[in-house]
């Protein structure tokens, strides 16, 4: 049975007179545009994350990379998107979402066609972070863009092919990745963004009418976003100098910052982040931890596994990447059947079966050793990415589905923020283990066997957490909706 939605955030008498949300109709063209332009720019991003995973190897032997600094190549840029990413969704909703998605697409273009004449491993993190705030500025805004365009009973289709897109680009990473890095050198990789975010910015720029800005004439919370910022630095940063005392201190030092950010937004008249929409929507708040849960529990896998397979098993840059297709490529065939299906049952019990499935696929990944045969490892892979494609598109439906329409910026930028920021605390927990148990040492053949050992204590930790998510996701599923762009009956 298709379930009820009522809006439970933001009433009428909470939002300031200033903050409007005019209603614009859109043509069956228009919209066939915007999830155009909504699938090149889903695609762009992850191809570029996964990808640089298998690279990782390489660009360690050629600036001598330790295993905590390869992890940061992935980590700063996940940071800067995490960090920027709530600001902009409030950006966009005050200036216009099509204005900061152009600015998103240009940034991360420029960037990535710089990435490609680096010449250290201090200009290629630097980089790394400007790719990361043009990439805030894109998942900021996509989102939001496709929901103020689709109404609910199309919406859950619309966000199931814009999110196999996502995993589309995560499909083709990997593969492409490693034929470019062994024929042609790491660097080729940033070279496929350049033409694709050219082609998405002059299609935002010719085809692209009208703006949305439901919230023209709020201030911006710039406080908050500062407040926010050294919250995720500390934690962020924490993770990679344990089991050092300057770790622990400064990962408690985040902590008391993320209270006071929350304490600081729920005084705010305009905070960048409404606390509201956690407070008073129950799906709002338990599909964005389940969110954050299952992204903490599932991103490192393709970056442990990338290092696993060339490492210790010795595969080359381009078959590790094949082998690692098969999770994406298993997303990408699910998702935008559970989206569909979405539009007409409860989400929460879609996305819960779906967390169900991934616990089991990391936990085959526990017993994972330099003996365990290839077939072994698709197939945890392949019930991995099957779980994922259950649970998220219906999720990021229940998420966008929670909160008013005046809200989508805020809440576009949480679903990627809770996605950004469970991608950090994934990528923590394998920079933690690899500082105690490996060091700061390059992963050469005599340690080999404490990176195992890594892996193994990698894998328990984010199977725990993943059951742990699973209840999570099933705490949300008895609360009722209706389309939030619709009348409340108290209006």
């Amino acid at each position: 049975m298709a379930s009820e939605r009522t809006d439970t955030t933001g009433s009428a008498a909470d939002v300031p007179e200033i903050c409007h949300t005019p209603d614009t109709l859109v043509t069956a063209t228009e919209k066939r545009i915007i999830l155009i332009i909504a699938v090149l720019a889903g695609f762009l991003t992850p191809f570029d994350g996964s990808a640089i995973n298998i690279a990782l190897p390489n660009i360690g032997a050629e600036f001598h990379m330790d295993a905590v600094a390869l992890s940061w190549v992935a980590t700063a840029y996940l940071l800067s998107s995490a960090l920027f990413l709530v600001p902009f969704g409030k950006i966009a909703d005050i200036r216009g979402r099509k204005k900061i998605f152009l600015y998103g697409i240009s940034v991360f273009t420029i960037a990535s066609l710089v990435m490609t004449m680096v010449r250290s491993s201090d200009m290629l993190l630097l980089v790394r972070i400007v790719q990361g705030i043009g990439s805030s500025m894109i998942f900021g805004t996509a989102v939001a863009i496709l929901t103020s365009t689709f109404s609910a009973g199309e919406r859950g289709k619309a966000l199931g092919i814009y999110i196999t897109s996502v995993y589309l680009g995560l499909s083709l990473g990997p593969f492409l990745g490693g034929v470019l890095t062994e024929n042609l050198g790491w660097r080729s990789i940033f070279s496929i963004n350049v033409p694709i975010g050219i082609a998405t910015a002059l299609l935002v720029v010719w085809k692209l009418k009208g703006e949305w800005a439901d919230c023209r004439g709020e201030t911006f919370d710039l406080a908050g976003s500062i407040i926010y910022g050294v919250a995720l630095i500390s934690i962020m940063y924490g993770f990679s100098v344990l089991p050092a005392a300057a770790g622990i201190f400064l990962i408690i030092a985040g902590g008391l910052c993320m209270l006071a950010f929350i304490r600081y937004e729920q005084r705010q008249p305009f905070p960048v982040l409404n606390m509201r929409l956690f407070s008073e929507s129950r799906v709002f708040a338990f599909s964005n931890l389940a969110s954050l849960i299952n992204y903490s529990a599932t991103y490192a896998v393709a970056f442990l596994l990338s290092l696993d397979l060339q490492y210790t098993t010795g595969f080359s840059p381009e078959y590790a990447g094949l082998i690692l297709v098969a999770a994406p490529l298993m997303q990408a065939v699910v998702s935008p059947f559970a989206g569909r299906l979405s539009d007409r049952i409860d989400p929460g019990i879609i996305a819960s079966a779906g967390m169900g499935l991934t616990a089991l696929g990391l936990f085959l990944l526990v017993f994972l050793s330099q003996e365990t045969p290839l077939w072994y490892i698709i197939i945890a892979l392949l019930v991995l990415g099957f779980g994922f494609g259950l649970f998220s598109s219906p999720n990021t439906n229940a998420i966008m589905s929670a909160v008013h329409k005046r809200y989508y910026g805020v809440a576009s930028g949480m679903v990627s923020t809770m996605r950004t920021l469970g991608q950090l605390l994934s990528m923590g927990i394998a920079m933690m283990i690899f500082a105690i148990v490996i060091g700061r040492v390059e992963i050469t053949p005599e340690y080999y066997p404490r990176f195992i050992e890594s892996l193994h204590y990698a894998f328990v930790l984010f199977t725990i957490l993943c059951v742990i998510g699973i209840f999570a996701s099933l705490v949300r599923t008895n609360t009722k909706q209706v389309d939030p762009g619709s009348k409340r009956p108290h209006e």
